[in-house]
Formats: C-alpha cells, structure tokens, sequence
C-alpha cells in the first residue's frame, strides 16, 4: 500500500468494553451456575456467549476495512478479500434499525455485499465513503 492508504476497524475503547462486558457476564454465569438456578444459567451462558463473540469479532477483524488507490481489502473471521475499485461499488445508503435512521457503506462486488455501520467503522460512515471516493478515483501508480 502506499502513502493514500486508510484503515477503518472498530474503535479500541469500544472492543475493550466487550470483553470487560464478557468478563462480567461470565463471572455473573459462574455465581448463577453455582447457585443452582437453571434459567438463569441458561440465560447468561447466551449472555457471556454473546458477548464473546462480538469481543472476538471486534479484535480479530482489525483493521475491517483497508483502502488504496488499488481497492478494498475487507478482513473477515476467515481470511481477508482483495477488491480492485473496477470490481466492487460503493454506496452511502440510509437504513431504520432500532427506530431510527443510521448511515451504513454498502460494498457491493458480483459475489458479496458488505454492509458497514459506524461500530465496524470506528468512525462516521459518510466521512468513510467520502475518503472512499477520494481514493477511488486516485490516479494508481503502477510501478
């Protein structure tokens, strides 16, 4: 990558949150479990589950998306993908979650569409798809 490059993942401050979260959950199943009542066992075994795998996710995927003036590059749990700008369409789109209005990237190539708010972002969707603009149409310097 050259100088142009922009990274975007999820903010630390807010993964970190996660997995204090996790830890309490956990500690909250382990007092729950030995205590003996089973519905709430139950409940927070999906609880600290949950937790875990949104912590997990958070800290695995970093840096989510990446960009140059060659592409995208969007890092998933198993591997990351290697998109040219000619390969993949970028949209700012609006969508009603939880009642009200949120600003979501949309990245859209012939085999998958990746839709990207401000948590996996780490920063304002419509400032990401402005510098998503401006790199896509740099100049790339083959070298």
């Amino acid at each position: 990558m050259d100088n142009s490059a922009r990274a975007w993942a999820p903010r630390p401050g807010l993964v970190g949150v996660g997995w204090a979260l996790t830890v309490a959950a956990a500690c909250a199943l382990a007092w729950t479990a030995l205590s003996g009542d089973r519905p709430g066992t139950l409940l927070l075994s999906v609880v600290t589950a949950a937790f875990a795998a949104l912590s997990l996710h958070g800290t695995v995927v970093r840096p989510r998306l990446t960009a140059d003036a060659s592409g995208v590059r969007l890092r998933t749990l198993g591997r990351t993908h290697s998109l040219r700008w000619s390969d993949v369409a970028v949209r700012l789109t609006t969508a009603r979650r939880y009642g009200r209005e949120a600003q979501i990237v949309e990245l859209d190539s012939d085999d998958r569409l990746t839709v990207l708010g401000w948590i996996e972002l780490g920063a304002d969707p419509h400032d990401v798809y402005d510098e998503l603009v401006r790199l896509r149409q740099t100049p790339h310097n083959a070298g």
